[in-house]
């Protein structure tokens, strides 16, 4: 584990009744959202939803940084379909991950390597590397 030398952001929040019949608020009142079970008639969003919104965002802003770093002008056109699944196996409970990469306008090779080096930038891919079964790819 690398040595922390600044804590860049903080995110608060606090949770009330889990997945099923919950609601999360954030301490500056900018997220506040019901949770609901996967399937259920309840308006609200799974803990899948928020991974998958919060990794694919944080690869894209990876993206951007490796694209600054490599002196490359990224196109507009960057997209991450991702996708987090709730998985039960013998063991108990887990979670499974693809993270598909669009990026139109640059040569083929030059987005994949781009994607490669954003895998190793991005804190939500390091953090669940070698924790989760995740695919992360250039389509």
């Amino acid at each position: 584990m690398d040595q922390i030398v600044k804590v860049l952001h903080t995110a608060k929040t606090r949770t009330t009744g889990g997945r099923e019949q919950g609601a999360s608020r954030s301490s500056d009142g900018l997220l506040d959202i019901r949770l609901s079970m996967p399937g259920s008639a309840r308006i609200g969003t799974t803990p899948e939803q928020l991974l998958a919104a919060g990794w694919s965002a944080s690869f894209a802003n990876a993206i951007a940084l490796v694209a600054r770093k490599w002196k490359i002008t990224l196109p507009a056109r960057v997209s991450i379909d991702a996708e987090v699944d709730l998985n039960l196996g013998d063991g108990g409970y887990s979670l499974s991950a693809r993270l598909n990469v669009t990026i139109l306008g640059l040569e083929r090779s030059v987005a994949k390597g781009l994607v490669d080096e954003a895998e190793n930038t991005c804190p939500f891919s390091r953090a669940t590397r070698g924790n989760i079964e995740a695919t992360i790819k250039l389509v």
